[in-house]
């Protein structure tokens, strides 16, 4: 049976990688993983990152310092007027731990297709009290068409309309594989914390599949590169395929005798 796994989770290793990348004694990983924790709660309520569109957060541990890269759809947001938003988020953030803080930002080229930034666009709609099945109809059109995914799944729930009952929806396009461990899915999570109670959003965004740096060229140059390594032995030259009918009838006259 399918379980409900994260799918960043499952892929980790194998065309994911860690959100927080460190090393560290034993007895210290339950205060770093916490410490971690801290880091990333203190970013997503800051009000210099509210509407920032964050979509990930990366946390590099060094000897001497901690590298945070912000992954954001909008970085004018983040940095600021003259670098003024930054510099409050990095002194903020110096206050909680020891190492030197050092924050990056890198810009997120395609937001359409970000499975974390859709649900926080749908979040953020539901929470203007926009209509739920017309928002994630809305988002599933963006993400094909602007965002070139090849599938979209998202799933409401919660008191959707501000009904009695809370209950789940779900909109659906295009294909998600989700048991394919190969295929590039990006998962989000965001809730909306309207005044009839919490609404969870989760989206899902398939975007082909990842294979091996082989599978990146098109067929047509790996043909020639084959062709280049075997020079004179093409198998569609007659003379190889006159060599090959004769050994077929050599083959066939030793099983008859």
């Amino acid at each position: 049976m399918g379980q409900k796994v994260n799918p960043i989770g499952l892929r980790v290793g194998i065309n994911r990688t860690w959100a927080s990348r460190w090393y560290v004694d034993p007895k210290e990983y339950a205060k770093t993983l916490h410490e971690d924790l801290m880091l990333r709660k203190l970013i997503m309520d800051m009000p210099e990152t509210k509407g920032a569109d964050i979509a990930e957060l990366e946390i590099i541990r060094h000897p001497q310092r901690i590298t945070i890269t912000i992954h954001t759809a909008r970085p004018g947001v983040v940095i600021g007027v003259k670098g003024a938003n930054i510099e409050k988020i990095g002194s903020e953030l110096q206050k909680h731990v020891t190492k030197k803080i050092q924050i990056k930002i890198k810009e997120v080229r395609n937001a359409d297709n970000n499975a974390q930034i859709i649900a926080q666009n749908v979040a953020r709609q539901l929470l203007a009290r926009a209509g739920f099945r017309r928002t994630i109809k809305k988002a599933i059109g963006d993400a094909i068409r602007k965002g070139n995914a090849q599938g979209v799944k998202i799933r409401l729930s919660g008191r959707l309309g501000g009904a009695e009952m809370s209950r789940t929806e779900e909109a659906k396009e295009g294909r998600i594989p989700l048991h394919t461990l190969r295929a590039d899915i990006d998962f989000g999570f965001a809730e909306a914390h309207t005044t009839f109670g919490a609404i969870g959003v989760k989206v899902w965004v398939y975007n082909g599949m990842k294979y091996g740096k082989e599978q990146k060229e098109d067929a047509g140059s790996l043909l020639r590169k084959r062709r280049d390594r075997l020079p004179g032995q093409r198998s569609d030259s007659p003379r190889s395929e006159g060599q090959r009918s004769d050994a077929s009838r050599s083959d066939r006259s030793e099983v008859r005798y």
